[in-house]
């Protein structure tokens, strides 16, 4: 099979769909002509993406004159794009990950994700994937906050999820310039995609932050890249409470792994001391001035208690604030923000459903 290449670099791109089928095969359609190979991943959606998938799949290789049946000689699938079915639901982070897998063994340079929910501009693709290729980056991805502009789409309701999710995820991966972790426009390079150990990271949908600080305990560099949000009438297959709870449960275990794996087991680092030290400080004299404020209310004094509660709150909050800047000096030279087309202007129109026949 003859490589197209992209800057001397073979190129996958992972498409996920789960109910997906009035946007999937549009997304597929549109992937740019420079990317080798496309792994259309279904996770065992009940609606029609299957049946989607494979269609314009056929369609797309017979048009390149491809013979599906055919192998490469590394081993490798022949066809440009590669349906993969899940036999069950098994959940975002899975399907990328399955995704990774095929294209790692496929040898393919940089793997970018395209979800099936035409919220991603294809054309833009180039834009997540130069950082990569160019080598300034192990890991790319969108990012919807950094400009205004750039989140006039996403309602005040998405906003403000977002940005409790970015503050979040800051915390938890180390990386603090890094904000709009739940977009999941990204690409990585193959090197990287080797070296995480993908069993450890969630198969929900919490993989997008998960994933960064496996990332960053690699120490791996990542870069932003602004982009537009685009939403239309497509519909979330994500219930808000319960992910919000899984993921926030999922970053406070993520930021204590992290913090032990790379602070204490690699190399001991003062940050952890400072981090430990203002969580006590804060649990503790914030239970100390709930106590003696309860007492005072029933006359039973607790002034002397509120005092050393409240300097063991003050000297907590400054232990918290050294450990975060000098986790933040840590991590700067693995944080990049690709900015060289910031001002290009994207197709912001709503997508609309289009049936693939």
């Amino acid at each position: 099979m003859e490589e197209t290449m992209y800057k001397g670099k073979r190129i996958g791109v992972v498409v996920t769909a789960y109910n997906e089928d009035a946007f999937v095969g549009r997304v597929i359609e549109t992937v740019p002509d420079f990317v080798d190979r496309i792994y259309a991943v279904d996770d065992a959606s009940p609606d029609d993406s299957w049946d989607v998938i494979q269609r314009v799949g056929s369609r797309i290789n017979e048009r390149a004159d491809l013979e599906p049946e055919l192998t490469v000689t590394d081993g490798g699938d022949a066809r440009r794009v590669v349906p993969i079915r899940h036999e069950e639901n098994r959940g975002y982070g899975a399907a990328v990950k399955t995704g990774y897998r095929h294209a790692v063994a496929d040898e393919m340079d940089v793997v970018a994700v395209l979800n099936g929910d035409g919220q991603m501009d294809p054309e833009i693709l180039d834009r997540i994937i130069d950082p990569v290729v160019e080598g300034e980056a192990d890991y790319a991805k969108g990012n919807r906050l950094l400009n205004p502009d750039d989140r006039d789409g996403m309602s005040s309701f998405r906003f403000l999820g977002n940005a409790m999710l970015t503050g979040l995820s800051k915390f938890a991966s180390g990386y603090w310039t890094i904000g709009d972790p739940q977009n999941g426009y990204t690409a990585i390079s193959r090197e990287t995609i080797e070296q995480l150990d993908l069993e450890a990271i969630t198969d929900r949908y919490g993989f997008l932050n998960h994933i960064l600080t496996h990332l960053n305990v690699h120490e791996r560099r990542v870069a932003d890249v602004p982009m537009t949000a685009i939403y239309g009438n497509e519909e979330s297959s994500i219930r808000y409470v319960p992910f919000i709870q899984f993921v926030s449960l999922l970053l406070l275990r993520s930021f204590l792994w992290r913090l032990k794996t790379r602070y204490v087991v690699q190399e001991f680092h003062p940050a952890v001391v400072f981090y430990g030290t203002g969580i006590a400080g804060l649990v503790g004299g914030c239970a100390g001035l709930g106590g003696s404020i309860a007492r005072s209310l029933r006359g039973k004094g607790g002034f002397g208690g509120a005092v050393g509660s409240f300097v063991a709150t003050l000297l907590g909050l400054i232990a918290l604030g050294m450990g975060i800047w000098l986790d933040t000096e840590e991590n700067k030279p693995l944080e990049t923000i690709s900015d060289e087309h910031a001002g290009a202007e994207l197709d912001t129109e709503p997508k609309t459903p289009q049936s693939i026949e």
